[in-house]
């Protein structure tokens, strides 16, 4: 995981260790928003492989947004949130703002 300064104190480092995540699967044309406390990679890789559940439906699935938290409770919150949009149009807005 990667550390980063917090607040502009050089002294203050802090490491990633939750992420929301929102990934998208151009053969369904249907995103999926998740979070883990997991390594984000091994996360998709889990995503990707064969199981059972929504995004066993294709394989194509691509990360198009994320965000890093210090505990999986806030990335969990910030799934919740945007899971309570039940906007297309919104979350796709959140991705647009991010650059992806």
């Amino acid at each position: 995981m990667k550390g980063y300064r917090v607040g502009g104190n050089p002294f203050l480092i802090s490491t990633v260790m939750a992420f929301t995540y929102i990934l998208h699967s151009q053969q369904l044309d249907k995103y999926y928003i998740g979070s883990t406390r997991n390594s984000l990679e091994e996360r998709i890789e889990k995503h990707l492989s064969n199981h059972d559940g929504f995004t066993a439906k294709a394989k194509d699935w691509k990360v198009v947004f994320t965000e890093s938290f210090e505990c999986y409770d806030l990335a969990a919150q910030k799934e919740k949130t945007i899971k309570g949009w039940k906007s297309r149009k919104m979350i796709q807005q959140l991705i647009e703002s991010t650059g992806h």
